[in-house]
């Protein structure tokens, strides 16, 4: 049976470990408190910006060194940024614990080099304008901006083209000696690692983190005002669109709420991409391309999301129809036979999923760098199991009958859905 150990640091580097010495890999990554929703308006989308810089080289590796130590390993490797962490993270043969850690570690203190910073800058440009030209041409981010607002939970990943063509390579440093101090970070590890040496290696290897320069914390923005490159409009005029996109947001369970496991069934039961109500109303019907509904936790907040694509002329009558499909759900519940399906579906992906220490490393990392908790699978499987019909229909009336933000974005020339 797996083991779970964990300890800090003399500097406050949090380790946490999930040990199988049955399985054949293991997986290591750094979980850093540095999200979007820390940062302030002059720093948009630099949590995220600086996730590139940390593969761009160190005192001892150059940029080429980092990548062809990561392929030369022979496992999985990468990074990404939410609104509330940073992750670094790979996956590799249990011989090469040491020689992943000493390279995982050593990109935790990146030289952040201007020209390096100036070429990168360009890249992240090239990213935004990729992503708003595809679908849904940024409808989530306006979605989150308009529920949230603008700062916080609501801030842009990427940020904005204006917020990265000013972002300055001093605003960088400031923001990573304040956010990526070992008290702010958590290394989790699964499968099969030796935990001591992990801990003693990691130990001698971080051990100047905690002389990283204290820099001051930036000054709020004004409430009163919106960032540049930022609308609040709930319509965004897509030239050219050949379908219409509806996203919907309204409040759900935080990370650490006991409704989380109801409303995961509740997105199941009505959401899921094959069985559920809205797709054999909307999707196996052939009304439209996608209906879905499900809950994202954070922290201390949650957010339930609607998301429907069709044709522009059907948005009216499909919106109506994923109405009434949720109003019948929050009067009339649901059947014990949709929740025990739901529940075989979501045992079994559990169970898989524990099989492999990369899918572990990520629940392990996120919710020690949260919320200090282990959670096993065991611990996982007795929750699931332990949902009842009335759990979830008390999570339909809860999170389902809110008031719903709605943004559309659709092609100039398409009738409005409202």
């Amino acid at each position: 049976m797996p083991e779970f150990r964990e300890t800090t640091l003399s500097n406050g580097l949090r380790v946490a470990a999930e040990i199988d010495g049955r399985g054949y890999s293991a997986a290591f990554g750094y979980f850093v408190r540095a999200g979007s929703r820390d940062e302030v308006d002059r720093e948009s989308g630099l949590s995220h910006f600086l996730e590139h810089m940390m593969f761009k080289g160190t005192q001892r590796r150059s940029a080429a060194d980092v990548n062809r130590e990561l392929d030369e390993l022979g496992g999985q490797s990468n990074a990404y940024t939410s609104e509330e962490q940073t992750v670094y993270y790979a996956t590799v043969l249990p011989k090469f614990q040491d020689r992943l850690i000493d390279l995982l570690t050593d990109m935790l203190s990146p030289t952040l080099d201007a020209d390096e910073f100036a070429t990168e800058r360009q890249v992240i440009l090239e990213e935004i304008a990729k992503y708003e030209d595809q679908p849904p041409f940024g409808a989530f981010e306006r979605a989150m901006e308009v529920h949230f607002g603008p700062r916080g939970l609501g801030r842009r990943i990427l940020g904005t083209t204006e917020s990265i063509k000013t972002m300055e390579a001093s605003t960088m440093r400031d923001y990573f000696h304040r956010r990526y101090r070992p008290e702010n970070i958590v290394l989790a590890a699964s499968g099969n690692i030796d935990f001591d040496a992990l801990v003693a290696q990691v130990e001698q290897l971080t051990e100047t983190w905690s002389q990283r320069p204290t820099v001051a914390t930036p000054a709020t923005d004004s409430p009163d005002t919106v960032p540049d490159g930022i609308s609040l409009e709930r319509r965004i005029a897509i030239p050219d669109a050949q379908q219409a996109y509806m996203v919907g947001i309204s409040p759900g369970p935080c990370s650490t709420s006991d409704d989380r496991y109801a409303a995961r069934a509740l997105g199941s039961i009505m959401g899921d991409e094959g069985g559920s109500r809205l797709f054999w109303e909307l999707i196996d019907s052939g009304r439209a391309e996608v209906a879905t509904l499900w809950p994202h936790e954070f922290m201390n907040e949650g957010a339930w999301f609607t998301y429907m694509v069709c044709a522009p002329k059907d948005a009216k009558s499909n919106c109506r129809l994923m109405n009434d499909i949720i109003q019948g759900t929050i009067d009339k519940g649901i059947k014990p036979e949709e929740l025990k399906q739901t529940l075989s579906k979501a045992t079994a992906g559990a169970i898989m999923q524990s099989e492999r220490p990369s899918n572990r490393l990520f629940g392990i990392g996120s919710r020690w760098l949260t919320c200090g908790e282990y959670l096993s699978t065991d611990d996982a499987l007795d929750c699931l199991r332990s949902i009842t019909v009335e759990d979830v229909e008390n999570a339909a009336k809860k999170y389902l009958a809110t008031d719903v933000t709605e943004i559309v974005a659709v092609a100039d020339n398409s009738a409005s859905t409202t």
